[in-house]
């Protein structure tokens, strides 16, 4: 007998185009918020700034602090055609090239281009920043070693500043480049470990303010990391959804933090996971007895429907992408049929979807 839990096509549904959002809330903490109780039938409809009412002094907040980097930098190919690179990880592990101010690191990439770069084609991004292709991928995708040359004072986080452009997901729509607006706001406001190339965008509603309040009710706040890659956008082609491989992604527990989540376990306190990028960092870190160990390690864990929760009781989240791994999780969480019922009632209350759209909160305990 087929589990339609499992199957790709169960995660379908119609999205107007009007229901994407292309810009954040005026405010972050007023985005919309569904809150989904698992133990009512109703959803409750509020803004975001409302979340106050559902959590409890004593709850553990965890929340993913990547930082989004300007991983998209426009530039010309050796003839004069226009060239885009968005590089896929952040660089590491430069190079200092001998009695120059230049360094280099090997990075994954994509090109956009008219033709793609051979092997060995040098392409011009700034007087500052180049790079050779090493490398055509199969996946189309290419290593390519990054040369650059920082200012005085400034380091290859600065260079990109002033270089780069943050990379938009491909449904918000901005033909002459990211904004100062998204500079600031698809960015969380406690990120400060750079590598991502997308945001965890549950965090993207919470505000200084906000923060400062959840802290003054007596809920505790700690972090994890996850580098988001550019993976989180590719579709899932298998029709069995337990087929798919996920993409694998660089995530960081440190043993403070661990020490933290395993003791409000053993109090019974509730942990809020802000995001679907801090349930598969902990889902993760945690061994078959519920303990969260320190990782600092790729992770591909998949979760969808069937999946044991074992560290998270509760869940901030956005409205996803239909069919994608990330609903999956959220499914895990709510059951399929709920989850689709309550977008398609999302979808006739004017909610805003992906990135910039508004929020759901999962109460399970």
């Amino acid at each position: 007998m087929i589990n339609e839990d499992l199957q790709l096509t169960a995660y379908d549904f119609e999205l107007p185009e009007e229901s994407i959002a292309q810009e954040p809330a005026q405010r972050r903490d007023q985005s919309r918020l569904m809150v989904l109780d698992r133990a009512g039938d109703t959803p409750v409809h509020t803004r975001f700034a409302s979340i106050l009412d559902y959590l409890r002094p004593g709850d553990l907040l965890v929340r993913n602090n990547t930082r989004v980097f300007p991983a998209r930098l426009q530039g010309r190919k050796e003839t004069g055609g226009r060239v885009e690179m968005l590089l896929l990880e952040y660089p590491g592990s430069e190079k200092k090239m001998d009695g120059e101010p230049w360094r280099t690191a090997r990075v994954p990439a994509l090109l956009k281009s008219s033709k793609r770069p051979k092997e060995g084609a040098t392409l011009h991004f700034h007087d500052d920043i180049q790079a050779t292709v090493l490398h055509l991928r199969k996946d189309g995708k290419v290593e390519v070693e990054l040369c650059y040359r920082p200012g005085e004072g400034e380091g290859l986080d600065d260079l990109l500043c002033r270089c780069g452009q943050i990379p938009l997901p491909p449904y918000i729509h901005r033909p002459d480049g990211s904004t100062p607006q998204d500079v600031h706001r698809y960015q969380t406001c406690y990120a400060e470990a750079t590598g991502s190339v997308a945001a965890p965008t549950a965090g993207l509603h919470f505000s200084d303010e906000l923060l400062g309040v959840i802290d003054r009710l007596g809920v505790e706040i700690c972090n994890v990391t996850l580098h988001v890659g550019y993976g989180t956008f590719a579709p899932v082609r298998c029709s069995d959804i337990t087929r798919h491989r996920i993409h694998k992604e660089f995530v960081e527990v440190s043993s403070q933090t661990a020490a933290i989540i395993n003791r409000a376990k053993k109090e019974q306190r509730r942990i809020w996971a802000v995001g679907t990028t801090t349930v598969r960092t902990l889902e993760f870190a945690a061994d078959s007895r519920g303990n969260v160990l320190p990782v600092n390690a790729p992770c591909g864990l998949f979760i969808y429907p069937g999946f044991q929760f074992q560290v998270i009781d509760n869940l901030i989240t956005n409205f996803h992408l239909p069919q994608s791994s990330l609903m999956f999780l959220v499914a895990a969480l709510t059951g399929r049929k709920r989850l689709l019922k309550s977008y398609r009632e999302a979808i006739d209350r004017g909610y805003r979807f992906f990135s910039y759209g508004d929020a759901m909160a999962i109460i399970c305990k």
